[in-house]
């Protein structure tokens, strides 16, 4: 059927959780193969501004974020599943706000799929502004790397055989930290996009499979009318 969740496995009860929750398992399994090998402790050293920690600290709250909302849409989605029931009175069906408000005669069915849409859609906004701040600290460490590149290479009056050590390790401390940064924020902002994309394709599903329903007892409620 249109509008559904494109995967399969989204479709069954809190099907989108799971599917985050297999994710977040190979980045764990990945993050401890790093920690083994020391990698963690190297980056932590190689980078003096903390923009990589702050960079994973930010990825981090924002996964987590991302699986909170995965559980809320895979309620909703069981709500519509159900008819538009209410799962709980905790929590408000979506589907049945929707069908409720479009019974009454007078509703503006545009502004019903506004409201369905900014429920939808609208917590992600500000996910997605997160992921672009992950890249932008990551462009941030390199300008701030490679100014350390130039004020080191400015120092230079000569070369000096004896401080050519002392010289090379200043050099790649800016390299490092341009690169490093980098690659962490191109990271995030990949992995935390792909969390959010697949959010996004699956309040798509929703909110098509809550409008498939309301047309589905308008035209219902029609046929039962003119019967009568």
């Amino acid at each position: 059927m249109i509008g559904r969740p494109s995967l399969s496995l989204e479709q069954a009860p809190q099907g989108l959780f799971l599917l985050w929750l297999a994710f977040m398992g190979l980045l764990v399994f990945g993050a401890a193969v790093m920690w083994q090998h020391g990698l963690w402790h190297r980056l932590v050293q190689a980078d003096p501004t903390g923009l990589t920690i702050v960079i994973v600290l930010l990825f981090i709250g924002c996964s987590v974020w991302a699986g909170l909302r995965c559980w809320a849409l895979g309620l909703q989605w069981q709500a519509l599943q159900s008819g538009g029931a209410r799962v709980s009175p905790e929590h408000i069906s979506w589907a049945h706000d929707y069908l409720q408000a479009r019974a009454h005669p007078h509703t503006d069915k545009s502004i019903l799929l506004q409201v369905l849409s900014d429920r939808a859609h609208g917590p992600q906004e500000m996910a997605w502004w997160l992921n672009g701040i992950q890249l932008k600290l990551g462009l941030l460490g390199k300008v701030i790397g490679f100014s350390v590149l130039a004020l080191e290479l400015g120092r230079m009056d000569g070369f000096d055989p004896q401080q050519s050590a002392q010289m090379l390790k200043s050099l790649t401390g800016g390299l490092g930290i341009a690169l490093l940064t980098t690659i962490t924020g191109l990271a995030a902002n990949i992995l935390l996009g792909l969390q959010l994309m697949r959010i996004d394709r699956f309040a798509d599903g929703l909110v098509a499979e809550i409008l498939t329903l309301g047309e589905a007892q308008a035209m219902q409620s029609n046929v039962t009318g003119s019967a009568a």
